[in-house]
């Protein structure tokens, strides 16, 4: 990001309703809002699920979603980015596309089926469009394959992603594991951002 890019973005970061909100309310983050949205309109989350939640730092989805299911529901969040402790969230630092931390949250998992495995997750941008939106897909390829794997009968995966190159392709993959698919743009979404989010389930 350009020292000019970067001060455009702190403006904004600050000036941002959505933020605002976020730090009055005391939480981490403001894409909260966008699945605060999302559980409203479609009932996503219920007590007693378990959810993975994929590039979880700072950790406003986990603070959301660990309320949504309790009690005896379970949240396992991962990042490669450290994260402040929240109670009844199991927290792995770890890189994602790392097979060895796939191990790591199957442990975790116990063979247990899961309810949702949720993403926000994003690369660290490095200002050449082709390359940034090459691993931003690359990241949603590895967290279907990884839903694929843990999710149960009636799982589903709600994921962001980016529109541009690669994204109609991947959204095929995406309706060829799951019959029910619907594409979001959450109101607390930048309207100049292309992200949407990518909502699957399995029925």
């Amino acid at each position: 990001m350009t020292n000019k890019s970067n001060r455009q973005w702190l403006r904004e970061h600050f000036s941002d309703v959505y933020v605002k909100r976020a730090q009055q309310a005391g939480y981490r983050s403001r894409a909260v809002f966008k699945l605060m949205e999302l559980q409203e309109r479609d009932r996503l989350f219920k007590p007693g699920m378990t959810i993975v939640d994929l590039g979880a730092a700072p950790g406003g989805w986990s603070q959301f979603v660990i309320k949504q299911v309790q009690p005896k529901g379970c949240v396992i969040a991962v990042d490669i980015l450290p994260m402040d402790p929240i109670d009844d969230v199991v927290f792995l630092q770890a890189d994602f596309c790392d097979e060895t931390t796939v191990q790591g949250l199957l442990t975790l998992i116990d063979s247990q089926p899961v309810d949702w495995v949720i993403s926000d997750m994003a690369p660290n941008l490095s200002g050449v469009a082709s390359v940034d939106q090459a691993r931003s897909m690359a990241l949603s390829e590895a967290a279907l394959a990884f839903a694929e794997r843990v999710l149960g009968e009636a799982g589903g995966l709600l994921i962001k992603t980016f529109q541009g190159e690669g994204f109609d392709a991947f959204l095929k993959e995406v309706r060829r594991h799951f019959p029910r698919v619907v594409i979001r743009k959450p109101k607390a979404s930048r309207s100049r951002s292309n992200e949407v989010y990518i909502l699957a389930k399995k029925c």
